[in-house]
C-alpha cells in the first residue's frame, strides 16, 4: 500500500514523512499520558513514573523508527537515526537553547550523566573498531556489542533509581504529566492510540526516507543523519527551546543528555541484538562527533562558576555542527 503510493513521486514521500513525524510525536505523547495515568491508578510515585514511563516515552520515536528499520533491513538508517539524533540533540537543540538563555546544570548531570553520554559515543566507536580488527567484512555493531550497550543501560538505570531514592528533592516534579482528569478507559485508549501512532509513523518515515534516498541518489546514512534524526528529535527541540524562552532552561540539559543515553544504550543496543548493524562509510566520524558534543558540554559547565552552558558555548556547538554537516554532505 505505502510502496504503491510512493511510486507517484518524491513529493508523496515528503508528505508521508511529515505525516509520519506528526503521528510519531503525537503517538509518544498519547502513550506517555495514558501509561502515566494507569501507573498513577496503581499508586506508583511521580518519581518512578518520571524515570520510567516518561523517560522511555521520549525515546519512543527513535526506538520505533529503529525497530522498523531493522525489520525492513535498513540498518544504516537504524545507526544514523541514533547517532544523528544525539548529534542534533547536543549541537543544535542545546546550542539553540543556550543562545536563548544559558543552560544550568545539576551536580548529578556534571558528575554522572554527561560522562555517561561521552562513554556512549566512545562505546559505539569501540564496537566498530573491535569488529574492524576481528572481521573486516562484518565491521559494525554486532550482538555482543548490543549486549554491552544494554548492560550499560541497566547500570545507568540502576544508578539513576538509587540516586533518585537517596536525593528525592533533586528530581524535577514537572516531568510527569497531570493525569487527574484521565479515566482508566481513556488511559487505555490513549495507550492503544499511542502505539498505533508510533507504528504507523515509524512505517511511513522509514519507507519514505528510503524512497527519497533512492530517488535522490544519496545514501540512507545521510537521510538518517539529517531528515530522520531531526524529526525524531522534535520533542526534545520543542521542550528545550520553549523552556529557554520561559527562562527555565535547566530542564533542557537533563532532557538532552538523558535522551542521548537512552538512544545509544537502550535503542541501539536492542537494535543490534535483534539484527547486527553493519558499519557504513563515515560511522567513525559520526560516533566521534556524538561523543565530542558531550565533551564540549561537560567542559562548558565545568569551566565557569555558574556551572552553566553559556551563550558562547551554544554558539560554538552550532558552528561545529554547521562545519560537520557541510563536510558530510560534501563527501556523500
Amino acid at each position: 500500500m505505502i510502496e504503491s503510493l510512493l511510486a507517484h513521486g518524491i513529493w508523496v514521500a515528503i508528505i508521508f514523512i511529515i505525516v509520519g513525524f506528526i503521528a510519531l510525536v503525537r503517538g509518544a505523547d498519547f502513550l506517555v499520558d495514558g501509561a502515566s495515568a494507569i501507573a498513577k491508578r496503581f499508586g506508583i510515585s511521580d518519581l518512578v513514573i518520571g524515570l520510567t514511563v516518561v523517560a522511555f516515552g521520549t525515546s519512543m520515536p527513535e526506538f520505533v523508527v529503529n525497530m522498523v528499520s531493522v525489520a525492513e533491513g535498513s540498518t544504516d538508517l537504524a545507526i544514523t537515526n541514533i547517532l544523528g539524533s544525539n548529534i542534533i540533540n547536543t549541537f543544535v537543540i542545546l546550542g539553540l537553547t543556550a543562545l536563548v538563555y544559558p543552560v544550568a546544570s545539576q551536580k548529578r548531570s556534571r558528575d554522572f550523566d554527561i560522562p555517561m553520554s561521552i562513554i556512549a559515543g566512545v562505546l559505539v566507536l569501540c564496537c566498530v573498531a573491535i569488529q574492524l580488527h576481528s572481521c573486516e567484512s562484518e565491521r559494525g555493531i554486532g550482538r555482543i556489542g548490543g549486549i554491552v550497550l544494554l548492560l550499560m543501560f541497566c547500570y545507568f538505570l540502576y544508578n539513576t533509581f538509587r540516586h533518585a531514592k537517596d536525593h528525592p528533592s533533586e528530581e524535577p516534579s514537572d516531568e510527569v504529566p497531570s493525569t487527574k482528569e484521565i479515566t482508566v478507559r481513556r488511559a487505555l485508549c490513549l495507550v492503544l492510540g499511542g502505539f498505533v501512532g508510533l507504528v504507523v509513523g515509524g512505517e511511513l518515515i522509514v519507507k519514505s526516507a528510503v524512497d527519497i534516498a533512492v530517488r535522490c541518489g544519496v545514501s540512507e546514512a545521510i537521510i538518517g543523519l539529517t531528515i530522520v534524526a531531526l524529526g525524531t528529535s522534535l520533542p526534545e527541540l520543542a521542550t528545550s527551546v520553549m523552556a529557554a524562552f520561559k527562562k527555565n532552561s535547566d530542564i533542557a540539559l537533563g532532557n538532552v543528555i538523558g535522551s542521548n543515553i537512552f538512544n545509544v544504550f537502550f535503542v541501539l543496543g536492542t537494535s543490534a541484538i535483534i539484527r547486527p548493524l553493519p558499519a557504513y562509510e563515515g560511522i567513525e566520524l559520526d560516533a566521534i562527533i556524538a561523543a565530542l558534543g558531550s565533551v564540549i558540554v561537560w567542559m562548558a559547565v565545568k569551566t565557569n562558576k555558574e556551572r552553566k552552558v553559556q551563550r558562547w558555548a551554544g554558539l560554538l556547538l552550532l558552528l561545529i555542527y554547521g562545519g560537520y554537516l557541510t563536510y558530510r554532505l560534501l563527501n556523500v
